[in-house]
């Protein structure tokens, strides 16, 4: 069973994998969407998405956009920098994406529209693999789809995938407006999916946060290929080294955490991988999730949050464990 961290806005970068791969790692790693206009434009910051120092045969290049051919024109360059595969987003449900014609909105335009998409990238990644001497993978990351999906609907669209070459597919099953929190994954559909489709491998998203959260979800859905995991990553770097060992059998590289070191080192990997101008986003980001499992979480959150340079941060990081002393380490 595969473990796989998901492309989180913010979160899904350089200085994130180095923390989660001290630990361990994973066996795949989703970077941050990349838009492709703006890679292509040569964009700013667009450098910064593509470094992969860290574990670089792990990394999925996870494309975006609302023009199909300006994404299998970024192919080519993700392709040229290594990594397993190109995933496309077809599941991002922030007004701020869909509404642009970007993530979810392609499973809900016509398919057709949708169909010529996959196809040009299906070509481009052949034509990435004739030229590297070697396979990238093509996957598609979705949602069920809009409030008035069906079933019959979503396994049309997944039919439309499998046969213009689409590999993988990483199903978070929760419809367009469905909030993580407040609704249950629909894990039946992800068994279904990989039951129709035994060629196609199946990714399952959503919910899972700890051990028990992840039997739960293999208990539904036994024939998937992999498990991706979100948010919980930033809250426990650790958590795919412990899922590893219960699912896979394999031995803790790390059978101690010193979680105030965890926190310096993140603040001291942003600082060498991230522009300056990423700084604040990124340390608020990733400490909005690391500091609930405190104690006096929220506070500790609320002093990050409130960012001021990261020497500041790594003060009140050094702070805040000077006054909690017995929250500093924990055993795995």
């Amino acid at each position: 069973m595969k473990l796989v961290c998901a492309p989180m806005a913010t979160l899904s970068h350089e200085a994130f994998r180095r923390i989660t791969e001290g630990f361990g790692g994973c066996h795949e790693y989703f970077t941050e969407m990349i838009n492709a206009t703006s890679l292509l434009n040569n964009g700013p910051w667009e450098k910064f998405y593509l470094i992969n120092e860290t574990a670089p045969e792990k990394i999925v290049w996870q494309l975006t956009g609302s023009d199909a051919e300006k994404i299998a024109e970024a192919v080519p360059v993700v392709c040229s920098r290594g990594g397993t595969g190109v995933d496309l987003n077809m599941g991002c449900s922030a007004p701020q994406i869909y509404k642009t014609g970007a993530g979810i909105a392609w499973m809900l335009k016509d398919i057709s529209e949708t169909e010529h998409l996959v196809s040009l990238v299906r070509n481009r990644l052949d034509e990435a693999g004739r030229q590297y001497g070697r396979k990238f993978r093509f996957s598609v990351k979705c949602r069920l789809g809009d409030e008035d999906y069906t079933k019959e609907k979503f396994f049309d669209f997944i039919r439309m995938l499998y046969e213009n070459g689409v590999e993988l597919v990483t199903l978070h099953a929760r419809t367009k407006k469905e909030k993580c929190v407040r609704t249950v994954p629909r894990y039946e559909i992800v068994e279904e999916l990989a039951l129709k489709f035994p060629a196609l491998d199946v990714y399952v998203n959503g919910s899972i946060k700890d051990v028990s959260s992840a039997d739960f979800a293999l208990k539904k859905c036994p024939f998937v290929k992999g498990m991706m995991i979100a948010r919980q990553a930033a809250v426990t770097p650790w958590i795919f080294s412990l899922l590893d060992r219960y699912i896979n059998g394999t031995e803790l590289k790390v059978s101690k955490v010193d979680r105030m070191q965890v926190a310096l080192d993140f603040a001291d990997y942003v600082e060498k991988y991230q522009p300056e101008e990423f700084y604040r986003t990124r340390i608020q980001r990733f400490f909005a999730y690391y500091c609930t499992q405190f104690f006096f979480g929220h506070l500790f959150s609320s002093e990050l949050l409130n960012y001021k340079s990261i020497e500041d941060t790594k003060k009140k990081i050094e702070g805040y464990f000077e006054r909690n002393p017995h929250e500093r380490f924990i055993e795995l």
